[in-house]
């Protein structure tokens, strides 16, 4: 068995209620036996003394720093952790994620090559919309990597950089590209599979328009996402049907590339290759949602609008170059 390399955990938190209480409890218990365990919880006063009072033992709990106000809640807690973290071997993972020993070793391990490790979750138990959700995972897979709700990375490289741009919503990618940004190298570590607990279906359903709104950070993509839905209309309407069982087929065949690279049906069962179609069209759908709430200011979120998704790499290397022109000077 390897040994565990020292390292940090941060867990991001804010919950409106503690369904999930008593298992996300025995899984830190689990976990404070392999790495130093950091909760940032934004949770309303009331659940975060129930937390307190059940973690004071097996994690460093604290609230967001007062100073952080950032427009994705989720940063200020990361940014917290951070702080707090004395390893530099750190692993944030979101609330949903749930490592093994293998995975959080390797992980780790994995810091020793890169600054930023990108493992793969998938999810586990698999209901039916997590299967849906699934093939969005796999055409990510077939197209080069997908975004997961955890990294690992190097401490001294957040700390560099100045950690990252809170006030943008699809937040994963402004961390990856920030530390590309910022010389840092990144490791895809699509066949390392870390477990991650389904949302309920309500959630699922409210995140929808969101997702889509993060292609905006992608404008290739949003564009061609843009296109399915007309041109769907327009095919049916010139009853191009063979055209639209190819796209059909075709859709599916990517996700399947997606589910068998990095050993990957392990923890992708078909279904969820023959599901893409009815994801594709969803997005083609919820993409033109998203563009109204662009137009419109944004998309909601946390009782706010958001407009950025996530900065571009020009933007992001101008920025590092300031920088470090202001480290010099």
């Amino acid at each position: 068995m390897k040994a565990m390399p020292d390292g940090d955990y941060v867990l991001p938190l804010r919950w409106s209620d503690d369904a999930g209480f008593d298992e996300l409890t025995a899984y830190l218990t689990w976990l404070s036996r392999h790495v130093r365990v950091i909760v940032v919880d934004g949770s309303p006063a009331p659940l975060f003394a129930r937390h307190a009072g059940a973690w004071q033992d097996i994690a460093c709990h604290v609230p967001p720093d007062p100073d952080l106000d950032f427009a994705n809640g989720k940063v200020n807690c990361v940014v917290t952790g951070m702080r707090r973290a004395t390893a530099d071997l750190v692993v944030i993972a979101d609330d949903d994620v749930r490592y093994d020993r293998d995975g959080l070793c390797s992980v780790l391990g994995l810091l020793g090559e890169a600054e930023l490790v990108r493992p793969q979750n998938y999810f586990d138990p698999l209901p039916w919309h997590a299967r849906w959700d699934t093939s969005r995972t796999l055409l990510n897979r077939s197209l080069g990597a997908d975004y997961p709700g955890t990294f690992g990375i190097r401490r001294a490289t957040f700390e560099a950089m100045g950690g990252y741009d809170g006030d943008t919503l699809f937040e994963n990618l402004e961390l990856i590209r920030t530390v590309r940004a910022y010389g840092g190298a990144e490791r895809r570590a699509g066949d390392l599979y870390v477990r991650r607990l389904p949302p309920q279906a309500g959630r699922f359903w409210n995140q929808r328009v969101r997702q889509a709104y993060d292609e905006f950070a992608q404008p290739h993509r949003m564009v061609l996402f843009l296109t399915i839905l007309p041109g769907l209309l327009y095919a049916l309407a010139r009853r191009r049907h063979r055209a639209v069982m190819t796209a059909t087929v075709a859709t599916v065949v990517l996700a399947e590339t997606g589910r068998r690279r990095g050993g990957g049906t392990r923890v992708f069962p078909p279904s969820t290759a023959l599901m893409a179609p009815a994801w594709v069209l969803e997005r083609g759908v919820c993409s033109w949602l998203a563009l109204a709430a662009r137009l419109g200011g944004g998309v909601p979120y946390a009782g706010s609008r958001v407009k950025t998704a996530a900065h571009s790499m020009r933007t992001l290397r101008q920025r590092s170059r300031r920088d470090g022109a202001g480290h010099e000077g």
